[in-house]
């Protein structure tokens, strides 16, 4: 009986442990993938390695993405698209309000996986996993441990 609670124990210890790194692994993983695509618009990757490459070329493809915005707009749309990405890719990243920002995250990159199905076809939303990348975001604000964040670091500030 001893030795059933003390298996009991150890994988309860497991999972836990196991929760802390796919919690740690989510948010490096969405907020690198933010960073990459804002780095790509900003012309930082080289030549052969990115999407658009500049500034324009991603303004035009945010056009492109959003023909149900008058074309006036459409630089304001790529500039806030692209604040959005940076400060949640940000937050993410140093674990600043990890639950909103992963939520906000997923909300952000679904409204990204409609814009392109509906402008396009929705093979372009299954191609570069935006979906999948959407759901990842939603899944990392259910886990509500604390690991290498700052809010733990600020909860203890507070405490």
């Amino acid at each position: 009986m001893a030795a059933d609670f003390g298996v009991l124990l150890l994988l309860q210890n497991l999972t836990h442990m196991n929760a802390r790194y796919t919690k740690l692994f989510l948010r490096i993983a969405l907020s690198t993938a933010f960073l990459s695509a804002v780095a790509d618009r900003l012309g930082f990757w080289p030549e052969g390695l990115y999407a658009w490459g500049n500034w324009e070329a991603f303004v035009h493809s945010t056009q492109a993405m959003n023909p149900w915005f008058p074309e006036g707009i459409i630089p304001a749309v790529a500039f806030v698209a692209t604040a959005l990405e940076v400060l949640f890719a940000i937050c993410l990243l140093i674990g600043f309000k990890t639950e909103l920002f992963a939520k906000l995250s997923g909300y952000l990159l679904l409204i990204f996986a409609l814009a392109i199905a509906f402008s396009s076809n929705i093979k372009g939303s299954f191609d570069y996993s935006v979906f999948t990348a959407s759901a990842a975001a939603f899944a990392l604000s259910l886990f509500k441990d604390k690991y290498l964040e700052l809010d733990h670091w600020l909860s203890k500030q507070e405490g």
